[in-house]
């Protein structure tokens, strides 16, 4: 009896001292694979930040300088103020295209003006012209988005507060226009009715009537 535990003895010391020889082996072994996962992952990861994203399109945050709102209208480019006109009764004038159809709506195209009402229409007349004051940044040089819209009033709001409100028989004209897409508007004086500006959508090339009511 004693012979076999003395036995048992021997043979756990061995195992014991086996495993005792074998452990830092095996540590080294771990902290070596460890280690060349790392590398691995790294050399991907890099890799595919060298690359484009696939089919060529770069992520968004890459983009510094987003592509240009050009306009769609007028031949691509914003047209020039409407002339002033001499002659009160002059007839709106339409646009004849070349498929024979007539567009005698207020649009521009090819920088012309169309759909200009008569200087002399009472709707335009105003007791007060100017009232809540003169708008100063119209014109070409100056593009503007829409910070809010009020349908029911036919007004719209620029950055910085400032609101117009579109004359009544031309708000049918653009109240589907896509008033949140971005800078997609110029205000013009209107040169024939005082008091009154033209509101031009760049993209689609029509302008409607509208009274600046302030800040």
């Amino acid at each position: 009896m004693q012979f076999i535990l003395m036995r048992i003895r021997i043979t756990h010391y061995h195992r014991k001292e086996k495993y005792m020889k074998t452990r830092p082996a095996l540590l080294c072994g771990s902290v070596l694979i460890l280690c060349t996962v790392f590398l691995v992952s790294q050399s991907v990861a890099a890799q595919r930040g060298s690359q484009p994203t696939q089919r060529g399109v770069q992520p968004a945050q890459r983009s510094a300088h987003p592509a240009p709102n050009r306009p769609r209208a007028n031949q691509g480019h914003i047209p020039k103020a409407p002339p002033a006109r001499s002659n009160p009764n002059e007839q709106r004038q339409a646009e004849h295209l070349p498929t024979g159809h007539v567009n005698d709506m207020p649009h521009v195209n090819h920088d012309v003006w169309y759909g200009r009402e008569q200087s002399n229409d009472a709707r335009f007349h105003m007791d007060k012209p100017f009232e809540h004051g003169h708008f100063a940044h119209f014109g070409p040089k100056f593009r503007y988005s829409v910070t809010r819209v009020d349908a029911d009033l036919h007004r719209f709001w620029f950055p910085g507060g400032s609101f117009f409100e579109v004359a009544s028989w031309d708000w049918p004209l653009c109240s589907d226009w896509c008033w949140d897409c971005g800078n997609d508007f110029v205000i013009y004086e209107d040169t024939d009715h005082t008091g009154w500006y033209l509101l031009y959508n760049i993209h689609t090339g029509v302008y409607v009537h509208a009274q600046y009511m302030g800040r």
